[in-house]
């Protein structure tokens, strides 16, 4: 969906981060980020294309006065809440997925939720 619309958009070129891109004309930031992804799970969700999560407001973290934001499921079945967070890879690729509360302890993310 990201590479699709980052067509239409002009956001195709965009790189992970910010620093990276910064001079990449349409560089996304991780409200732009969070914001894209939390409305493509929310249109995934309004289809009922999700079995096993329902869609979250979108969550912000803040470490050492930086402020980081990022969408939200939660699994049914569990009531656990993951961050899937687009901000750190190129447009495009899939996003990180974490257990919410590692992901606003700015713990690394998991290869059992981020295979290469």
């Amino acid at each position: 969906m990201e590479q699709f619309s980052g067509e239409l958009t002009g956001t195709s070129l965009d790189v992970g981060g910010n620093y990276p891109g910064s001079d990449i004309p349409n560089q996304m930031d991780c409200i732009d980020e969070s914001t894209n992804t939390f409305q493509y799970l929310y249109a995934i969700e309004k289809l009922n294309l999700l079995k096993w999560h329902t869609v979250g407001l979108k969550k912000r973290r803040i470490v050492w006065l930086v402020s980081h934001w990022t969408a939200v499921i939660e699994e049914i079945s569990t009531k656990q809440k993951f961050a899937i967070d687009s901000w750190y890879r190129d447009n495009g690729q899939m996003p990180y997925i974490q257990l919410l509360g590692n992901w606003q302890a700015k713990k690394d993310f998991v290869k059992k939720y981020n295979p290469d």
